[in-house]
């Protein structure tokens, strides 16, 4: 995690960042799924707990190697016109350090539906009746619209960025996430 890679969404009145941003996101979730590479860690700079917001830059963190690597895979036509890509650069000196995870809503109540007509084989109506959509939780957190590649269902991945005192080292699953691996934060 000695190098980074700074994208960030350039203002334009025709197009919401967020939908900029989970495109973009969706072409590295690609680019990462292409490679394998699980060596290469991100983090969202203007992160922002109490508006539920990402923001409009994003980092990718990584070896110099690993991220010479990914950059070409990632299928960015289209969307150069609404990013500005950065250069490959060190990591500065003395920074502190993030951990970037998926967190998942264990009572997602369509989910925790499928399930039970699944295993009980009942009508949707009636696991409607068992499971109604008020046992749902809502997360507080910023998230991604994403869609699904084996399902084609949409879906939302709730983000979480904590500082944490000490680097600690490990592998990122194939959305740059880890509930271990910290990335650096400056």
């Amino acid at each position: 995690m000695n190098h980074y890679l700074e994208i960030q969404i350039l203002p334009d009145p025709e197009f919401i960042p967020s939908i900029i941003m989970n495109v973009l996101y969706s072409k590295l979730h690609s680019a990462l799924v292409k490679t394998g590479r699980s060596d290469i860690g991100l983090s969202f700079p203007d992160f922002n707990l109490k508006r539920k917001q990402l923001g409009m830059r994003l980092r990718l963190h990584g070896t110099e190697e690993g991220l010479m690597c990914l950059m070409p895979n990632v299928p960015l036509t289209g969307l150069r016109d609404h990013l500005w890509i950065g250069n490959i650069q060190e990591v500065p000196a003395g920074t502190s350090y993030i951990k970037v995870q998926r967190v998942q809503c264990k009572s997602n109540a369509e989910r925790m539906r499928r399930r039970l007509i699944k295993r009980k084989k009942i009508t949707e109506e009636e696991a409607l009746a068992i499971i109604p959509d008020s046992v749902q939780k809502h997360l507080n957190l910023p998230y991604l619209t994403l869609k699904s590649v084996s399902t084609g269902q949409s879906f939302q991945l709730f983000i979480r960025q904590e500082v944490t005192i000490n680097q600690v080292p490990g592998i990122f699953n194939l959305y740059a996430l880890s509930n271990q691996a910290t990335v650096p934060m400056f």
